[in-house]
């Protein structure tokens, strides 16, 4: 679980409209740098502390985590830890040169909080410090001008910042940042599906999905003719006679056809493009979101494969008419989808609710 700390120390008039709008999206921590700011608050919510460019004051006032720049105030979170035993404490990092970034790289493995603002745009000094706290039991906050660096920031090394602080310049901008920290898609039960039929089903047109990752051999997209089943696609990372493999690609089905992108929506797949996200899935379930870096849409022969899962819930996905595009089998079983034929077992996904313009929503709907 990614840590969003905003930031309400530069706000004007609408510091209450947005810190109601952080408690209302439950944001792990609200940070100022007056201990009065912090009284009202509720216990949902850490109280950081952080009197940047400030004397620290003498009285913490209800502070669950203070900041603190050792330099400029002259004591260390360890010294103040002492004084305090009911408080946490943590240290403030500037990283602007080589002497500075190992500073953080050394908050990161020994503090318990680190707050750290990166002055140059690159990530390289993040990565180093992330790689550096990877056996540390403290957390690593990065401060980020907005939504779009907070998004960076939470995927750095895969891993990203334990956290982000962020000063929000408008209200909306705390809902878009609690979004970001939670970009992690859930796990997937996964179910066994009986083939009952396949059918040649002449031309249509088809989406080959072209990621910028590289998939593994056990894993691909979920796709299917209907919203509430779909079948496991593998990547082409397995090899094929005739060409090089290409283990960024799923061939994936005809364009009606959905399949789950970001916050468990569906997409057709006619409408990704460059940039767009879709849920990666290996065969027990674990998921990842994934860029699309580009869909080839063309005319092809098709296939049409209908599957039934042990309650008798029917599924269908329409892929190419071609041996070499595959679908995943339990134990991670590669399937050429020509081969299919009644009894074979595949690997899908019942999602409970229906659809509407792709969210999922409790509601009649009926698909054939």
């Amino acid at each position: 679980m990614k840590l969003s700390w905003l930031d309400i120390r530069s706000l004007g008039e609408a510091r209450d409209a947005v810190v109601q709008e952080a408690l209302h999206h439950r944001v792990e921590a609200i940070v100022s740098d007056d201990p009065a700011d912090l009284a009202d608050l509720p216990p949902t919510v850490a109280k950081v502390l952080f009197p940047q460019g400030r004397p620290l004051p003498e009285d913490f006032g209800d502070a669950t985590v203070v900041i603190v720049d050792p330099e400029k105030h002259g004591v260390t979170p360890a010294e103040l830890a002492i004084r305090h035993p009911e408080t946490e404490f943590g240290r403030f990092v500037e990283i602007v040169d080589a002497p500075t970034l190992e500073e953080a790289c050394d908050s990161a493995r020994t503090e318990k909080w680190s707050l750290l603002l990166f002055r140059d745009p690159t990530k390289i000094p993040l990565e180093i410090v992330i790689a550096a706290a990877a056996r540390a039991k403290g957390s690593l906050v990065t401060i980020a001008q907005d939504v779009e660096e907070a998004e960076i920031i939470f995927g750095v090394l895969e891993h990203g910042s334990d956290g982000v602080m962020m000063a929000p310049r408008t209200v909306g901008e705390t809902a878009a940042l609690k979004r970001a920290a939670e970009a992690e898609v859930p796990n997937l039960n996964l179910v066994e599906l009986r083939v009952v039929e396949t059918s040649h089903i002449g031309m249509g047109e088809r989406a080959c999905v072209d990621t910028c990752t590289h998939f593994r051999e056990d894993e691909g997209i979920l796709v299917g003719s209907h919203s509430k089943g779909m079948i496991l696609c593998v990547s082409e990372t397995h090899p094929l006679p005739y060409m090089p493999t290409r283990p960024f690609r799923v061939n994936a089905g005809a364009i009606h056809s959905y399949t789950l992108g970001k916050d468990e929506r569906t997409n057709y797949l006619s409408e990704l493009k460059a940039g767009s996200k879709v849920t990666a899935v290996d065969v027990k379930g674990n998921t990842r979101l994934v860029t699309v870096g580009r869909v080839k849409i063309e005319s092809r022969p098709l296939i049409s494969i209908d599957a039934e899962s042990p309650d008798g819930r029917r599924v269908n996905l329409i892929l190419q008419d071609d041996w070499h595009v595959r679908v995943l089998g339990p134990g991670g079983t590669v399937l050429n989808s020509t081969e299919l034929k009644p009894g074979d077992t595949v690997l899908g996904y019942l999602p409970s609710e229906d659809r509407h313009v792709g969210y999922p929503i409790d509601e009649f709907c009926l698909e054939k």
